[in-house]
């Protein structure tokens, strides 16, 4: 469950060039994380991408999902990822060595190009680091033609589950996840799709799990900081906690899991 907290990251006032090495990290765990592929796979067979159509990908990151939906729209299509963090854009071009990919700096809330002037939408986990995610997948609708389709995933950061530990702690601890700017976007999905004037054609979800027996260490104590610092807990039963997680891994018996969203849907021609 190699998974980012939701935030503000997706706008370029918040991005930290110190942070990019980290930030290729958890992302190249995302890809490998079962439940991700999964959901990814199910979203790629729903849009049904063409050869020769030109595909946006927002938030495109390391571009490990533009290269896949590149490969889709073959030679004569085209894919663009927009992705506001240089360093990850860098990273994205050094990996891709094909020519029908390009990358290009840009903001969710008013993506740099024309109107109905692509035929595919993607755009995975950048609606949870939006204040008014609203907007941005009303600039979606804007940039696609009629009939173009559209594939949100996102993850619902309310959907946490850590287990073994008293009730209370564990809500404590995990409560955290829920400070950023739209933590629950999974849920919210197919009601702003709606609202936005797209036609909802599929949904799908996945639990994302953490290994069985070891603890996420820099998650946790991330969150057991951030609880301890509000006064959600107390040092004492911050380290209980910790130690009841540690001797459920041992005995191969944790339980950590959020669940990710996604929903495929066409804008109406």
């Amino acid at each position: 469950m190699a998974q980012t907290q939701p935030g503000t990251g997706f706008q370029k006032r918040h991005i930290d060039p110190d942070r990019v090495a980290p930030l290729v990290g958890a992302l190249d765990s995302q890809d490998a994380n079962p439940g991700v592929r999964r959901l990814r796979a199910w979203a790629e067979v729903a849009l049904a991408v063409r050869p020769g159509e030109r595909v946006l990908d927002i938030g495109s990151g390391t571009g490990s999902q533009t290269r896949v939906l590149a490969a889709a729209v073959g030679p004569d299509g085209v894919a663009i990822g927009i992705e506001p963090n240089p360093g990850l854009r860098a990273v994205a071009e050094e990996r891709s060595a094909d020519s029908r990919v390009r990358y290009t700096e840009g903001d969710a809330l008013a993506l740099p190009l024309p109107d109905g002037s692509v035929d595919v939408v993607w755009c995975e986990r950048v609606l949870q680091h939006l204040p008014e995610p609203g907007k941005a997948v009303a600039e979606m609708a804007r940039v696609l033609r009629p009939g173009g389709r559209v594939a949100l995933l996102d993850t619902d950061w309310g959907t946490t589950i850590l287990h073994p530990g008293d009730p209370e702690v564990v809500r404590a601890l995990t409560s955290a996840v829920l400070n950023g700017a739209n933590p629950c976007s999974g849920r919210r999905l197919v009601g702003q799709l709606s609202t936005a004037g797209f036609m909802v054609d599929d949904r799908g979800s996945q639990a994302l799990l953490q290994d069985h027996r070891s603890v996420a260490w820099p998650v946790i104590r991330m969150l057991g900081e951030s609880a301890v610092r509000t006064g959600a807990l107390t040092e004492e039963r911050r380290d209980a906690l910790y130690a009841e997680l540690a001797e459920a891994a041992e005995q191969g018996a944790l339980h950590m899991s959020v669940t990710m969203f996604g929903v495929v849907a066409h804008r109406p021609a």
